[in-house]
């Protein structure tokens, strides 16, 4: 009585009895799967210091009083922050020339803002568009190499003209083994994708505080030199009297 040698279906022994061309789709998957969990690393250190970044700035505008100590506060800080201060600072000098003109100033700032607001939701989106790639064609980049798998397998046994089960066993199995690849790819892909979106939405809803925080900013300080130009125009008035008297 002859024994049966026992067949290791491993997924590594699985691997390596896969065709080339199923072969080559699961060597894709597990690279895209290294590539989420690797954009997950990197993109999770990256927006937690974002965050302890713009708390600090946060706190920095909401105890300064004017810009332009807001903006020595956040001096040599490259970030965002310093970067919305800057672009207000900037248009208030270049509409020096434009006197009485509050309400138009701060619709220029608020423009100038709102831009650099969403350059950063871009860059914090950045990277992420790779995750939602793998999830969404994963799943059928494994499929193809599960039928293509499956077809060479049935290709095998029309060819033998053997139709045991033990013969097509094997193929199938090698062949099932690129659609789990697939989902392995693809869920985890999924799944981190839709963390970061909302961490990342987290971190642009601070962005969006600094931008009213430096606008506030902006408005006291439109308001003292409005206040301090009309008490300067009461003391000349009454020194006009007085001189006239």
């Amino acid at each position: 009585m002859t024994e049966l040698v026992p067949v290791s279906f491993s997924p590594w022994e699985m691997f390596l009895g896969a065709g080339p061309v199923v072969r080559c789709v699961m060597l894709l998957l597990a690279v895209a799967s290294l590539l989420t969990w690797t954009i997950f690393i990197a993109k999770s250190v990256e927006l937690l210091r974002i965050k302890n970044r713009l708390g600090k700035a946060e706190t920095a505008l909401e105890d300064a009083s004017t810009l332009e100590l807001a903006e020595e506060w956040t001096r040599g800080n490259i970030s965002i922050a310093h970067a919305l201060i800057m672009a207000a600072g900037t248009e208030r000098t270049r509409s020096q020339d434009i006197p009485g003109d509050n309400e138009g100033l701060k619709e220029r700032i608020v423009l100038h803002l709102e831009r650099l607001e969403t350059a950063e939701g871009r860059r914090l989106m950045r990277g992420t568009g790779v995750l939602a790639t793998i999830g969404a064609t994963a799943p059928f980049i494994g499929l193809f190499g599960t039928v293509w798998g499956i077809m060479t397998a049935f290709t095998g046994i029309a060819a033998s003209k053997a139709t045991s089960l033990a013969v097509v066993a094997p193929g199938i199995a090698e062949a099932l083994l690129a659609t789990a690849l697939g989902l392995v790819a693809a869920i985890p892909a999924v799944v981190i994708y839709n963390h970061l979106a909302r961490q990342t939405a987290a971190c642009r809803a601070q962005v969006a505080d600094l931008t009213a925080l430096v606008m506030r900013l902006v408005s006291r300080d439109l308001g003292r030199m409005q206040a301090h130009g009309a008490s300067t125009q009461v003391v000349r008035l009454g020194s006009s009297r007085v001189a006239g008297e």
